[in-house]
């Protein structure tokens, strides 16, 4: 079918990271407020499914045009190849969304969107009647943004923070592509060991051991575009080999995680062994207060708890004040915190290196970076 317009969607913020991600697979691509645009083939779409650790979802743009009235919409929706995506049992919900739009009613938007892909398809299909849709799954989107209407088909169904090794779950889980995006913003390499102190259910040790032995973060799950009739089936048998072939899995790795709460830890080593990486990843039950280490050069990525309740403030900010103390003995080390406490450094007791604005979920955060020495030449060699 030739070249499609693709869209990464992304966290506000991991743009950047994204965009990376894209020109590493090959492509490339321009960066916007929470996506990135890039140009590919059916393969492209299954690459990017499996491939990218830190965007959110791929789709695929049908069209973009302006739309002051619905009858603009409408025309512009029908005048779009429609038959070269849906097949003729296709199933085609429509969501939307409406931004700084004249046409801001989005359940009328999609009212017509649906009705212009129905017509189009019937002229193609020579149909007089409604469609079944019993067929595979096509979800449409339009998105309108100061009066531009974006119109996409979402090619991965569940978003691709969903990695298929999550078993269970504390109360606020860190998602799959903010911890993947951490690791990939410190200088952390597969040689050097690695500690979360905060590792909850141990998405962060988890994205780290994936990242350290290359295994696609897609590969133990199934995309929605799998089922659609004008990718071939090949594609993603070939992909899936690609991906084998390029997983390092007799990288060593030292990567641990520790909690305070017992059972965290019981649920990251399932949620671990899930991933098949279960005896490469050490957890245990610990204080932040109690991590010594005599290894050097590692690095240490964290996401502890903020204190946002009032109850629990004290108690962090303490936390925070004996992580410091901890911590300062690790001079080699590179630490990398993230937290809403804009007080942090106050009670860590060191300014940070570098700080970097991140969101966790709609809550806004900073990631301290304290940068460690750099190693010796001769150990970068080995």
């Amino acid at each position: 079918m030739g070249n499609f317009q693709l869209i990464a969607t992304s966290a506000m913020g991991l743009e950047a990271i994204v965009a990376k991600e894209v020109r590493s697979l090959g492509y490339d691509c321009e960066v916007e407020n929470g996506k990135i645009t890039y140009t590919g083939d059916e393969f492209a779409i299954a690459r990017s499914n499996l491939w990218l650790r830190t965007a959110d979802r791929i789709k695929i743009k049908v069209g973009e045009f302006k739309a002051f009235t619905f009858d603009e919409l409408f025309e512009k929706t029908k005048a779009l190849p429609w038959e070269n995506f849906l097949p003729e049992d296709a199933e085609f919900p429509v969501i939307g969304k409406s931004v700084k739009s004249k046409l801001f009613s989005v359940s009328d938007c999609q009212a017509i969107v649906k009705k212009a892909v129905v017509e189009r398809m019937k002229k193609h299909y020579k149909r007089n009647t409604w469609f079944e849709e019993t067929g595979g799954l096509y979800r449409i989107e339009v998105a309108l943004l100061k009066d531009v209407a974006t119109i996409t088909i979402d090619a991965s169904g569940q978003g691709l923070h969903k990695r298929g090794y999550r078993v269970d779950q504390g109360e606020a889980p860190l998602k799959e592509t903010l911890a993947a995006a951490l690791i990939m913003l410190t200088n952390w390499k597969p040689d050097r060991p690695f500690i979360d102190p905060f590792c909850g259910s141990g998405t962060i040790p988890i994205e780290a051991a994936m990242i350290g032995q290359n295994i696609a973060p897609g590969f133990n799950r199934e995309f929605v575009s799998e089922s659609w009739n004008w990718i071939s089936p090949k594609v993603w048998d070939e992909v899936r080999i690609e991906a084998e072939d390029a997983a390092n899995y007799d990288q060593p790795l030292d990567i641990s995680g520790s909690d305070i709460d017992h059972r965290m830890v019981k649920i990251a080593q399932e949620n671990a062994f899930e991933a098949g990486l279960g005896d490469l990843i050490h957890f245990k039950q610990m204080q932040v207060k109690d991590i010594s280490t005599s290894l050097e050069y590692g690095v240490i990525v964290g996401n502890p708890p903020y204190g946002e309740r009032l109850g629990d403030k004290k108690a962090v900010e303490h936390m925070y004040k004996e992580m410091g103390q901890a911590f300062s003995k690790l001079d080699t080390w590179s630490i990398y915190i993230m937290t809403s406490n804009e007080e942090f450094e106050q009670f860590y007791g060191k300014p940070a290196t570098k700080k970097r604005k991140l969101f966790n979920g709609f809550i806004r955060t900073d990631l301290y970076q304290y940068w460690g020495k750099k190693p010796p030449r001769k150990d970068q060699e080995k």
